[in-house]
């Protein structure tokens, strides 16, 4: 157990803060530049706390399905396959007290980068890149308790279907998709998609996922049921992160060269809209509601609200340098 680390708090939360209903809950941001959890009150605006990772660097945040903690994966201070330090650790964050609480140690560097609850199960599975797998962890004992081989390298980023049965990583550098049995904890097959490829999500119904290639202007659409490419969607720009709407008609894309968020109609499988957004968007993420999107941009330190509505940037808020990572915590 870690004693108390300075918390950097920019302002206490108002009685109101993070709303009501289906979108009362904190914002959560990996801020990469100066190596904090930012906590965001969505419905104010702003960023409320910081809390320090005590680590380089942290690029990704999953927070617990009772909102009460955030688990942040210290990666190193290296990009993918690049030179630097190799993450062991993974910090646990009290969303309440504002406080990383526990650590979590795999032993040696293996640049943990995508934590994901998994949906029915509750076990966290984090992908540790240097090991080509993804590793299992018990959130209540934060026991290492398994790990999914992926037979790739620079395996990224993870998502997962919301039966809990499947996982698909995109593996950067050798521009594929594992997909993983996780019950199984064996990978069923390795799709090629591009020499490089970026982020993935999967379409509400988990008839889809979505990965960017990283060498051309194109979205990889792959059919879970075949295990291959079905389609590509040309974009305006090259591709990053990528969140579908609840309702499954939308998938947003990142454009982060461009400074965009483009609009997938689901149904054609066509960009239909682009929005404007502050530099270098990196991940989406929508609002349990749908009625929201959060786009993380890295280097305008800055979070775009659209309205999924007016299809408008309502506002922008303000976070930390690197703003990267983002997830949603309920509160009660």
């Amino acid at each position: 157990m870690l004693g108390s680390l300075m918390v950097f708090a920019l302002s206490a939360p108002t009685a109101a803060a993070g709303g009501s209903g289906a979108a009362r809950g904190w914002l959560l941001v990996a801020n990469k530049g100066d190596r904090t959890l930012g906590i965001v009150d969505p419905v104010a605006g702003r960023q409320i706390a910081t809390v320090p990772e005590d680590g380089v660097t942290g690029h990704e945040v999953a927070a617990s399905p009772d909102g009460k903690h955030a688990f942040v994966p210290i990666y190193g201070n290296s990009g993918v396959g690049g030179r630097g330090t190799d993450g062991r650790l993974l910090r646990v964050i009290d969303l309440a007290t504002h406080q990383v609480v526990d650590t979590v140690d795999f032993g040696k560097g293996v640049r943990p980068h995508c934590a994901v609850v998994g949906p029915k199960n509750g076990l966290l599975y984090v992908t540790t890149e240097l090991e080509n797998s993804v590793t299992v962890i018990d959130p209540q004992t934060l026991k290492l308790v398994g790990t999914i081989p992926t037979g790739q390298a620079e395996s990224h980023m993870l998502a997962i279907t919301r039966d809990g049965r499947r996982g698909y990583t995109a593996n950067v550098g050798p521009g594929t998709v594992s997909v993983l049995d996780l019950e199984g904890r064996k990978t069923l097959a390795v799709i090629p998609v591009s020499p490089t490829t970026q982020r993935i999500a999967l379409s509400v119904d988990d008839r889809w996922a979505f990965t960017a290639d990283q060498t051309k202007p194109q979205l990889a659409v792959i059919d879970t049921a075949t295990n291959g490419v079905k389609t590509w969607v040309e974009l305006p720009g090259v591709g990053y992160g990528t969140a579908p709407t609840p309702d499954g008609r939308w998938l947003l894309v990142a454009l982060s060269g461009i400074s965009k968020v483009g609009v997938i109609d689901l149904d054609a499988m066509k960009l239909v809209r682009t929005l404007d957004v502050p530099r270098s968007p990196q991940e989406v993420l929508v609002r349990p509601d749908g009625a929201v999107a959060y786009v993380s941009c890295d280097a305008s330190r800055r979070i775009a609200a659209i309205d999924l509505k007016n299809w408008k940037v309502e506002k922008l808020i303000d976070a930390g340098p690197g703003a990267d990572g983002l997830a949603w915590a309920k509160r009660e």
